[in-house]
């Protein structure tokens, strides 16, 4: 059942015609999640030349703990991609599995954690989960534009 359940999804996925960086401008903006002395902030420019380009840091009161850069690109094979590049090392390439509206998620099962990367978009409010390839260990953050 599992297999007859991939098989349709990833036939409905080549029948659906391929996303383009522009159906993702959505996410441009500038988000912030801030608790008990936690913050994190997420920015992305608008796509402009077949690429969106971002960045994220999180910390504590005044310490950085991350940052990451990050972009949605056409990889090496032509599909759409979140490519990471955490503490700015090698860079990561998710690719894009699923865009819907103001929704998008994007995976890699060969990568450690996280493989899953979904982004949902509504009105102010942007929600991020990364989790393993099954939807197994979820964590979110909600950030509100600025």
């Amino acid at each position: 059942m599992r297999i007859m359940a991939a098989v349709l999804s990833v036939l409905l996925v080549a029948a659906s015609p391929a996303a383009t960086v522009d159906d993702l401008g959505w996410l441009a903006g500038d988000w912030a999640s801030e608790a008990d002395g936690r913050w994190t902030e997420e920015s992305w420019a608008p796509a402009r030349g077949g690429v969106m380009l971002g960045h994220s840091r999180s910390g504590r009161d005044e310490a950085l703990r991350e940052f990451e850069f990050l972009r949605i690109a056409r990889g090496d094979d032509g599909a759409l991609a979140y490519i990471a590049m955490p503490q700015g090392g090698a860079p990561v390439v998710f690719r894009l599995v699923r865009q819907e509206g103001t929704s998008a998620t994007f995976e890699n099962a060969a990568h450690d954690y996280p493989q899953r990367i979904a982004y949902v978009r509504s009105g102010d409010t942007l929600t991020a989960t990364i989790s393993a390839i099954d939807g197994s260990k979820p964590r979110s953050w909600s950030y509100r534009r600025r």
